[in-house]
């Protein structure tokens, strides 16, 4: 099927280019706030956070009386991002140097890591490299006061969560509680895919912000023009669509699911040998590096291919150090990963990101579209795209592959939000001349739109609003409804105050109309177009064709932010299938409460005075349907009120 997203960048150059440091644009915003104890830097992969880590750790210990640097990673693979690094050729005033011994990622050293992270505290070294893991149980055999005046910095820190069973959480609470360490958090996204948040507010409210975004990063390319996601759905087993969407021709690395996931056969190895069937036949594995040599089927030519499901430590090894050191883009052709080479993993020359069943996380999809989003010669397109299950309608398990198609279509739209550039929202005074407005061509004014009044609703605005988007989307209630089932004006002005109120209980409700104005605006402009027509500027948002200078609140919240996921829908499955996708969602819809019910009266008074009759609870219309069960809701609501008296 065809993209669903297809968003094209200018190629600048910006985000490449360095100062006079040796930084490039997102470090040197990062440097800025060198100074801060609590630091939260949220950068998309490839835009260089490590780098950014190694100039500000440096600083620390050069020019802030900071003793140590201790580098955390969630896996070995990624702690090669680290190693020694050469910066006073581009101008820095020193080079990251690091004992080898104290890279607690690379083979070999001390056999307990745990011991050398003791032992490394106890010594005049400056700099150790370990994993999540490593830090967790070195934490169990120390004091917090012996972290005093280290800089410990989390790499990909939505691993950490608030819940108390999050080991690594409860580690950094008590770090910043009871110790003067400094903290560098370093994430893609701050969005973990549950309802558990990664720091409480009043711990978070600590950490000063510094945030890139996926949009600043690829314009900036020098290479890249052009990102496309898109989905592909299947019946019966992946394993058989495979070579439908495996490019041959394009560097792919592909994600397998997980064994306890639904797409699995519960056998990775022998999914990895059908895939490897698919492309042709096994001609042998070098046994140095561990590369699988396949002789394509269709062209004949030999593919080299990437085994990293296989278990076996040595072999792991073997194929995990070929690829640290590979130069060009015909070193290698096809990854098959798992879990592995989602997060940190470097290919500059991937082109496909093809991952196999729904992830619920907007993080986990921006870590794999990631992989593919490095900007390299021999690509002007990445492609991200996700294979996904195909409800049965016969079978028990519709309900399930339901829900996985709505949240994968909605993550897939957020992310056109995510990689799109960003608008600035201004409320519009009457008799406002907009013709002496000095506001740039982002600068979108609306009437009846509130300006933040806090703080807090600023950082929110400024610094989580994907994140935040990711968690209204991926609500059970919000995914029960769907376009059709759920009136606009009660999905923009019920449902998502609600979550935003869940998300952050400490807002005031003036605090909660802020915030639910900003993310509603921002979803609906960003799933329009915006047009020139002579002097001046059109948006056509749904059905919608208006002057942009003419926009009011009160019109957007007349728009669903879903209605995007229902066309895709509607085009991309078979009619059976998407009569029980209806069913599904019909059975388990949203209970109505009072707030919708007041929302929908007027409605109900508007249809009668258009068709001379109420709406009917057997109409083939769903929203109908909806106003009807609106009418019986009130009916018993007085007949409640009544019986009360």
């Amino acid at each position: 099927m065809p993209n669903l997203v297809e968003v094209n960048y200018n190629q600048t150059g910006k985000s490449k280019s360095t100062n006079a440091l040796g930084m490039r644009e997102m470090q040197e915003r990062a440097y800025e706030a060198r100074t801060a104890q609590y630091l939260l830097i949220k950068a998309p992969p490839a835009s260089g956070k490590s780098r950014a880590l190694m100039f500000i750790g440096l600083d620390k210990l050069v020019n802030q009386d900071i003793k140590k640097v201790i580098v955390a990673v969630p896996e070995k693979s990624i702690g090669s991002s680290f190693d020694k690094t050469e910066l006073k050729k581009y101008g820095f005033f020193e080079d990251w140097n690091i004992n080898p011994i104290y890279n607690l990622c690379t083979p070999g050293g001390e056999t307990s890591k745990v011991k050398a992270f003791l032992k490394f505290l106890d010594s005049e070294e400056k700099i150790l490299i370990c994993t999540h893991a490593t830090l967790r149980f070195a934490f169990d055999a120390m004091d917090e006061k012996a972290l005093d005046n280290t800089l410990l910095a989390i790499d990909e820190f939505h691993h950490v969560s608030a819940d108390g069973g999050n080991r690594l959480g409860e580690v950094l609470r008590s770090i910043m509680e009871k110790s003067t360490a400094h903290i560098i958090a370093m994430t893609g996204s701050f969005f973990r895919g549950d309802s558990v948040p990664i720091l409480l507010p009043e711990v978070e409210a600590k950490f000063i912000k510094v945030t890139y975004n996926y949009y600043e990063q690829l314009n900036g390319y020098e290479y890249l023009k052009s990102l496309g996601i898109g989905y592909h759905f299947y019946q019966g087993r992946y394993t058989s669509a495979i070579d439908k969407i495996l490019d041959e021709n394009k560097k792919t690395i592909l994600h397998i699911p997980s064994v306890n996931a639904g797409e699995s056969t519960k056998d990775k190895y022998e999914e990895v040998n059908r895939i490897i069937d698919s492309l042709g036949e096994l001609e042998y594995q070098d046994p140095d590096t561990g590369v699988l040599y396949v002789k394509s089927k269709k062209t004949g030519k030999i593919l080299k291919v990437a085994d990293l499901v296989n278990d076996n430590q040595i072999e792991r090894d073997k194929i995990q150090g070929y690829l640290r050191t590979i130069s060009g883009p015909e070193d290698i052709d096809i990854i098959i990963a798992l879990g592995m080479a989602k997060e940190g993993f470097d290919w500059p020359y991937c082109e496909h990101a093809l991952t196999v069943g729904y992830r619920g996380s907007l993080t986990e999809i921006i870590q794999i579209i990631g992989r593919a989003t490095r900007d390299s010669e021999n690509k002007t397109h990445a492609q991200f795209t996700n294979l996904i299950a195909q409800p049965d309608a016969e079978n028990d398990e519709v309900k399930l592959s339901v829900n996985n198609m709505l949240k994968a279509i909605t993550a897939s739209l957020l992310m056109e939000q995510v990689l799109a550039p960003n608008f600035k929202f201004k409320p519009k005074y009457p008799g406002e001349d907009e013709e002496d407005s000095e506001d740039d061509e982002n600068t979108i004014k609306i009437g009846g739109f509130k300006t933040p009044s806090s703080i807090r609703v600023k950082d929110i605005i400024e610094s989580d609003i994907n994140d935040l988007k990711a968690t209204i989307l991926q609500n059970g209630d919000m995914l029960k409804a769907m376009p059709g089932n759920v009136d606009p004006e009660v999905i923009n002005k019920v449902l998502i105050p609600k979550i935003i109120k869940e998300t952050y209980p400490d807002l005031t409700d003036e605090e909660v109309e802020q915030v639910r104005q900003y993310v509603v605006v921002d979803s609906v402009v960003k799933n329009s177009t915006i047009e020139q027509v002579g002097d001046k500027r059109f948006i056509r948002m749904a059905d919608s064709f208006v002057n942009i200078d003419d926009i009011h609140i009160d019109l957007i919240d007349t728009i669903n932010p879903f209605q995007k996921a229902f066309e895709i829908l509607s085009k991309s499955v078979t009619a059976s299938v998407f009569k029980a996708i209806q069913e599904t969602i019909d059975a388990t819809r949203i209970q109505m409460t009072e707030e919708e019910a007041v929302i929908l009266w007027p409605k109900i008074k508007n249809w009668k005075e258009k068709t001379g009759e109420l709406p009917s609870i057997q109409s083939f219309d769903p929203q109908e349907r909806r106003l009807a069960e609106a009418i019986i809701f009130l009916r018993e609501q007085k007949r409640k009120a009544k019986a009360n008296e």
